[in-house]
């Protein structure tokens, strides 16, 4: 037979023994063991579209240059763009 189930009635929390409730003596830290650094905080920061068009357009070729060397798709085709007019000049 299928019985309900039911809550029980919240108690008042019961005395603990005296041994159990006393702090057990803080223990001192030893001083061989290294101080503990606080973890590496990063923050990210996102450009609005216009944001990224300006900060594209006063790179200097220098930059452009290195960005294109690391793999930045955009950089190479500044840098492609660029060759091409030079070369249609001459």
């Amino acid at each position: 037979m299928i019985s309900p189930v039911h809550s029980a009635p919240a108690q008042a929390p019961q005395a603990q023994p005296q041994a159990a409730a006393q702090p057990s003596p803080a223990r001192q830290p030893s001083p061989a063991a290294a101080p503990q650094t606080p973890a590496a905080v990063t923050d990210t920061v996102q450009l609005s579209a216009a944001a990224q068009i300006r900060q594209e357009a006063i790179e200097t070729p220098a930059q452009t240059a290195k960005e294109a060397a690391s793999g930045d798709r955009q950089a190479k085709a500044l840098l492609a763009r660029e060759a091409a007019a030079s070369a249609s000049e001459k």
